[in-house]
């Protein structure tokens, strides 16, 4: 992991009280519950969705959280040609029901090549 000391290797914006959060509290999986994922529950719009993000280079966008194991190579790619900046850098979800380990997992790798803060932004419910 090359990113600064003190930093999670990644962070997940997530609605509130939505299903990846509920699923989340019931059974965190072990990168969440470890602390190497970071969780930033974010209050949806009153369509239940997140708001597009304010400051942010987004890298990748998926339909689901799928798209992210079954596509690990794209993942890695679009960090590691992400242009020079301070921003962070975001791979939008579009919706989610759960989010598992292996799909954090192919996240988690791709972020060990990067100094920049990652995110993946789960927009709304699956």
């Amino acid at each position: 992991m090359t990113s600064e000391p003190g930093l999670p290797a990644l962070i997940v914006q997530l609605p509130r009280g939505g299903e990846v959060d509920r699923n989340f509290r019931a059974d965190p999986p072990p990168s969440v519950a470890s602390g190497e994922v970071v969780l930033d529950h974010v209050a949806p719009g009153e369509d239940g969705r997140l708001e597009p993000p304010e400051a942010a280079e987004i890298v990748m966008s998926v339909p689901s959280p799928e798209a992210l194991r079954r596509e690990p190579d794209e993942v890695r790619d679009a960090i590691e040609q992400a242009p020079e900046s301070d921003e962070p850098l975001m791979i939008i979800i579009e919706a989610a029901e759960y989010l598992r380990e292996d799909e954090l997992a192919v996240v988690l790798d791709a972020a060990a090549g990067t100094p920049r803060p990652l995110i993946v932004r789960i927009m709304a419910d699956g």
